[in-house]
C-alpha cells in the first residue's frame, strides 16, 4: 500500500512530461467553444436537434484520441517523434517548458471556467422556470412580396398557435384575439399589457414555395422590451407540420417551460403532408372563418380537394365535418342531410389521428347539441381539452355543457379561462354572457354582451343574447336595440313597442314583441326555445311549456339548456310535465 502514492506521483509526472495534461486542457477549451458555437448556430441553420448531440459525442471521442496520441508522440523541432521512455531521457535532453504551451494552457483553463460559470451559475437577467407562463403569437408578417400568399401566412399563424396550444404549461392567446393586433399601432409592451401576457412571439415569413423561410423571435416586454431568443428556419413545405413542432419545442425550451412526457412524444412525431393538400386546407380555413353560405361552399370545396390529394391526413376530414356543422347551425343545410356526412368524416379523422383535438371538439358538439348524449359530450370535451388546453372554443362550449348540467361553478371557471385565452373574440364574449346569466350574474353578463357587439356590430347571436340579458337588467334602451336588430318588424311596430316600454315597462313591451312574433310565425319558422324564453319571462307558463315540448319534437338544439338558470324556467320546475320531460332527457332535476 505504501508505494501507491509514489506510483501515482510518477504517473502524474509522466503525464506532465508527455504534455498530455496541457494538450487536454487546450483541447477541452477549444471543444467547449466549438460546442457552444454549435448550440447557437445549428438551430439557425435548421440542423436537426440531434446534431448537437453528435458534435458532443465526436468531441468526447476526440478527447480520447488526443490523450492516446499525445502519450505516444511528441512534437519536436525535428518533427513528430515517438515519445521516449523516461529512463532514456537524460536531464540535459529534457525540453524546457514552452512559454507558448503555458500560455495556451492558462487561456484554455480561463475559457473553461468562464463558460462553466456562464452555463451553470445563475445569471441575474436569465429567464427562470415560471417567469414566462403566457404568451401571444402575433400575426405573421408576409415579407414574400406576394400579397396573394396572405391566406397561407394566416394559416401558418393559426397552425402554430394550435401546435403551441398543446403545451399545458403555457397560456397561449387564441387566434381571433391575436389577429386583432394585425397592423396595430401598438408597441410590444402595450400589447402584452392589454393581453396580460409575459412574452410576445413575432414571426416574419421571408419565402413561400417548395421551401418555407421564416424568422421567429421571442420578446419579453417587462421591465423593458428585451429579445429572449430568435432563430431562422428553412424547411420543405411537406415538412411544415414538423416545423411547427420544432418551433414549439424550442420556444418552450427557451422560456423554461417543462414539457410533459406526452407533450414530448406528440411534438416529436414525424408528420408529413402533401404540399398541395396543405395549400387547399389553408384556403378552406380562410373561407371557413367567413361563415357566409358562399364562403362555406368554397371552404367545403377546398377541404374535399385536400382529402383527394392526401387521403391519410386527418385535419382535412375534420374540416369537411366542421363546414357541414356550420351549415346546419346557420340554417343552410338540413340536419338529416348533413348528419351522415358529418359522422363519416369525423370518424375517419379520428381513425387517422386519435389525438387530433379538433375532431374530439366536434364530437363533443354533436354529442351535446345533436345527440343529447351528455356522457359522450363531456367525455369528448375533456379529451379535446387534454389534447389542447388552450382551445378557447372547447372551453367556452364545455362551459355551456356544464350550465345545462347545472354545474354553474365549474361553468364559470371554464368560461373565465376561455375569456382569458380569447378576450377579443365576439362569439366567446357572447357565449360567456350566457354562462354568467346562468349563474345569476346578469350585470357582468351585460358587460360581455356589450363587448361582443362592439367587436362585431353585425353579430346576430350577441344581439339575441342582449335581448334576454337587458330584460333581466331592466335596461329598456338595450332591449330595444337588441330586438331592432334580431326582428324584421315594421317601423311602426317597433315604435309601438317603444311606447309600451315607456308607459307600461319591460314586461308589457316583451308581451307586445311576442304578439308580433306570433303573427310572423305564420309565415316562417321561429326557434321554439327562444319563444319559450319570452313566454316564461312574461308569466305565460302554459305557452312556455307548449313551446318547450315543441322544441323537443323538432330537436331544437337549445333544449339542453332547459334546466339552466339562463332560461329562467324556475316556475315550471314543479310541473309534472316538465319533470317527466327532464327525466326523459336524463338531465339533472332542478329543485323547485
Amino acid at each position: 500500500m505504501s508505494d501507491h502514492p509514489g506510483r501515482f506521483s510518477r504517473f502524474f509526472q509522466e503525464l506532465k512530461r508527455r504534455n498530455v495534461l496541457r494538450t487536454l486542457a487546450v483541447y477541452a477549451g477549444s471543444a467547449f467553444v466549438f460546442l457552444e458555437a454549435a448550440t447557437i448556430i445549428f438551430p439557425r441553420w435548421n440542423f436537426p436537434d440531434w446534431s448537437i448531440d453528435v458534435v458532443l459525442y465526436l468531441l468526447i471521442l476526440g478527447a480520447v484520441i488526443t490523450v492516446i496520441v499525445t502519450w505516444i508522440f511528441d512534437i519536436t523541432p525535428q518533427g513528430i517523434e515517438k515519445t521516449k521512455p523516461v529512463e532514456e531521457v537524460v536531464e540535459k535532453t529534457k525540453p524546457p517548458d514552452s512559454k507558448i504551451w503555458k500560455a495556451a494552457t492558462y487561456i484554455s483553463l480561463v475559457i473553461i471556467v468562464v463558460l462553466v460559470i456562464y452555463n451553470i451559475a445563475p445569471i441575474r437577467d436569465a429567464i427562470k422556470e415560471g417567469d414566462i407562463q403566457s404568451l401571444v403569437v402575433l400575426p405573421f408578417d408576409n415579407f414574400t412580396g406576394d400579397d396573394q400568399l396572405d391566406y397561407f401566412v394566416s394559416g401558418m399563424h393559426a397552425s402554430l398557435i394550435g401546435d403551441m396550444g398543446r403545451v399545458g404549461g403555457l397560456r397561449v392567446t387564441s387566434k381571433t384575439t391575436s389577429n386583432k393586433y394585425r397592423d396595430a399601432n401598438l408597441s410590444i409592451p402595450e400589447i402584452a399589457e392589454e393581453l396580460a401576457v409575459d412574452a410576445v412571439v413575432e414571426t416574419q415569413v421571408m419565402c413561400l414555395g417548395d421551401t418555407i423561410c421564416m424568422q421567429i423571435r421571442v420578446v419579453a416586454p417587462y421591465p423593458e422590451e428585451k429579445e429572449l431568443w430568435s432563430a431562422d428556419y428553412r424547411q420543405e413545405k411537406s415538412q411544415i407540420l414538423n416545423l411547427y413542432n420544432r418551433v414549439t419545442r424550442q420556444i418552450a425550451q427557451e422560456v423554461k417551460v417543462k414539457l410533459s412526457p406526452d407533450e414530448e412524444r406528440v411534438l416529436n412525431e414525424n408528420r408529413i403532408v402533401d404540399k398541395e393538400a396543405y395549400d387547399d386546407y389553408l384556403m378552406g380555413l380562410f373561407y371557413w372563418d367567413k361563415l357566409s353560405p358562399e364562403a362555406l361552399e368554397k371552404a367545403l370545396g377546398y377541404f374535399n380537394s385536400a382529402v383527394e390529394k392526401d387521403p391519410q391526413w386527418a385535419p382535412a376530414y375534420s374540416g369537411i365535418a366542421l363546414v357541414w356543422l356550420g351549415m346546419v347551425q346557420m340554417g343552410f343545410a338540413a340536419p338529416e342531410a348533413a348528419g351522415p356526412v358529418i359522422f363519416e368524416n369525423l370518424n375517419r379523422a379520428t381513425e387517422l389521428d386519435p389525438e387530433y383535438a379538433i375532431s374530439h371538439y366536434a364530437h363533443a358538439l354533436i354529442g351535446t347539441w345533436v345527440e343529447w348524449n351528455w356522457e359522450k359530450g363531456e367525455k369528448e370535451f375533456l379529451r379535446a381539452l387534454e389534447l389542447n388546453p388552450n382551445d378557447a372554443m372547447s372551453r367556452i362550449y364545455y362551459a355551456h355543457y356544464l350550465i345545462g348540467q347545472r354545474r354553474n361553478d365549474e361553468a364559470l371557471s371554464q368560461g373565465a379561462m376561455a375569456i382569458e385565452l380569447d378576450p377579443l373574440n365576439p362569439l366567446v364574449n357572447g357565449l360567456y354572457a350566457v354562462v354568467l346569466g346562468a349563474g345569476g350574474r346578469w350585470d357582468v353578463a351585460m358587460d360581455h354582451v356589450e363587448k361582443a357587439i362592439s367587436l362585431d356590430p353585425a353579430s346576430f347571436f350577441a344581439h339575441h343574447v342582449m335581448e334576454m340579458v337587458s330584460f333581466e337588467n331592466g335596461d329598456g334602451d338595450a332591449f330595444m336595440r337588441a330586438i331592432r336588430f334580431v326582428h324584421p318588424f315594421e317601423e311602426e311596430q317597433f315604435l309601438s313597442i317603444e311606447n309600451t316600454l315607456e308607459e307600461k315597462g319591460l314586461t308589457e313591451a316583451m308581451r307586445e314583441e311576442i304578439s308580433y312574433l306570433e303573427i310572423l310565425e305564420q309565415s316562417q319558422f321561429l326557434v321554439p326555445i327562444h319563444m319559450a324564453n319570452r313566454y316564461i319571462r312574461t308569466g305565460q307558463n302554459e305557452k312556455a311549456m307548449e313551446y318547450i315540448l315543441k322544441g323537443v319534437e323538432v330537436h331544437d338544439q337549445n333544449v339542453p339548456y332547459i334546466v339552466s338558470g339562463f332560461l329562467k324556467y324556475d316556475s315550471l320546475y314543479d310541473l309534472p310535465r316538465f319533470q317527466e320531460l327532464v327525466n326523459q332527457l336524463k338531465l339533472p332535476m332542478p329543485v323547485p
